[in-house]
């Protein structure tokens, strides 16, 4: 429910934003409509679940439950050894690279699951005996599916990372491997309250004692990448102590493929508007902004989105403003480095008054200009032209070099007939400031 709550919250801010706002920009829409996707598959898996709690609160028989996820079997299917699963469970079992059967520990002669109609039978009989319905299995099968020797599993690495270097390192190895490879491992941090803790808590004796190895970082650092793809996870590791301040530093002082994946971890987290708040506030904007003027080509696309995401709300378009954002995105820009994202950022700023003067004090027009001429993209004409359009209603000394492009090339009048419905709009409104700038003058 609290998922639910939080995207409501975010769906109703986004179309807001739509309806007010004649200028809303195309990327808005596409966030609503994630939003909305999420909330319907949310929606959906609450009406698979209810008959799944309550078979799990009877004492079946114990051979009606499967060995691995001891839950009711729906899809009984004989492995074999002649042992008995729940499909879900023994498919994830051999998928991931498993060839004994979990109960006998013997090799399986072959792979092939048969289906077990006579347990199947009785188990359908039993259900029916007490009223209950049995759910359907394809509305069962999860690859978050958890059973209870990965849960053992979890627990053991867990407690490794609190032992000595070696142990830390082969544990954080092997989590950044299993949140990578099974959704179920992600699912499992959200279980336990101090889980991430124990994740971080080698990084952050590290940080203590002065010496932080990099392997061991980057394990750490990509771990909570994973974990944090898993969208009931989010708001939990960014409310975790120390979770920001040690992606933070990652960002300052790794290497750059740890640098890269802290930056993936905040964009990730930052889908999430309280995230966006927390973040922000924890001054992740600033080493964001110093790796993309450091221009490293692995890293750049991580780190503009999670800026474009963190500045979707205001207190966090000055922080960036105020940081830097304007001057480093304009060169980056100007070099023709990854121009569709850092437009949509630049864009996005553009609503805030400090950076399109600082825009404007930085010769923002010809590049702008010459994006307009030269690119074959539409949204970026797009997002271009609006920028000018408020360049030059905050500053009137700017109308002479729109003038100047408009007699040379005719870039404004093209984009007026030929650009997006919103580049139209702004190029017709810079349009008729400039006939009624020269028409004052003639009339003078």
């Amino acid at each position: 429910m609290a998922k639910a709550t939080e995207l409501k919250r975010e769906l109703q801010r986004l179309v807001r934003a739509i309806v007010d706002d004649e200028d809303y920009s195309v990327e808005t829409i596409d966030w609503a409509k994630e939003k909305l996707c999420a909330l319907k598959e949310l929606k959906l898996r609450g009406k698979r679940s209810p008959s799944l709690k309550l078979l799990e609160t009877l004492a079946c028989p114990e051979e009606f439950r499967c060995p691995l996820s001891k839950e009711l079997m729906r899809d009984p299917v004989i492995v074999a050894t002649g042992q008995t699963y729940e499909r879900a469970f023994i498919q994830k079992w051999l998928k991931t690279g498993n060839r004994t059967c979990p109960v006998t520990q013997h090799v399986l002669s072959h792979t092939i699951l048969t289906p077990n109609y006579l347990i199947r039978g009785m188990i359908s009989q039993w259900c029916k005996s007490r009223g209950i319905e049995l759910s359907d299995p394809v509305y069962h099968v999860s690859e978050e599916a958890v059973t209870e020797s990965d849960r053992e599993h979890f627990l053991s690495l867990l407690e490794k990372m609190s032992s000595t270097l070696s142990e830390q390192k082969q544990a954080a190895r092997e989590l950044r491997l299993l949140t990578k490879r099974m959704p179920s491992f992600r699912a499992l941090f959200g279980e336990s309250f101090d889980a991430i803790l124990l994740l971080l808590n080698p990084l952050s004796e590290s940080r203590l004692q002065n010496g932080i190895h990099s392997d061991l970082q980057e394990d750490v650092i990509t771990t909570l990448l994973n974990l944090s793809i898993h969208d009931n996870n989010k708001k939990l590791v960014a409310e975790t102590p120390t979770a920001i301040s040690l992606l933070m530093e990652a960002l300052r002082s790794g290497t750059i493929e740890i640098r890269t994946n802290a930056a993936a971890a905040l964009f990730t987290l930052s889908a999430l508007d309280s995230n966006k708040v927390l973040i922000g506030t924890s001054g992740a904007l600033k080493p964001l902004i110093d790796l993309l003027a450091e221009g490293h080509p692995k890293a750049m696309k991580d780190v503009a989105s999670a800026i474009f995401t963190l500045c979707m709300i205001s207190e966090n378009k000055a922080r960036a403003v105020r940081d830097g954002a304007v001057r480093v995105i304009l060169k980056k820009i100007t070099d023709r480095m990854l121009v569709d994202e850092l437009l949509a950022i630049l864009a996005m700023l553009s609503s805030h008054q400090k950076a399109i003067e600082e825009m404007g004090e930085l010769g923002a027009i010809p590049c702008l200009l010459s994006i307009i001429r030269e690119s074959p993209c539409a949204r970026n004409k797009e997002n271009c032209i609006a920028i000018l359009h408020s360049i030059c209603l905050n500053d009137r000394t700017k109308w002479k070099e729109m003038r100047e492009e408009e007699n040379t090339h005719r870039t404004i009048s093209d984009l007026a007939e030929n650009g997006t419905s919103r580049a139209k709009r702004k190029a017709s409104g810079i349009l008729e400031r400039l006939n009624r700038i020269v028409n004052i003058v003639h009339t003078s």
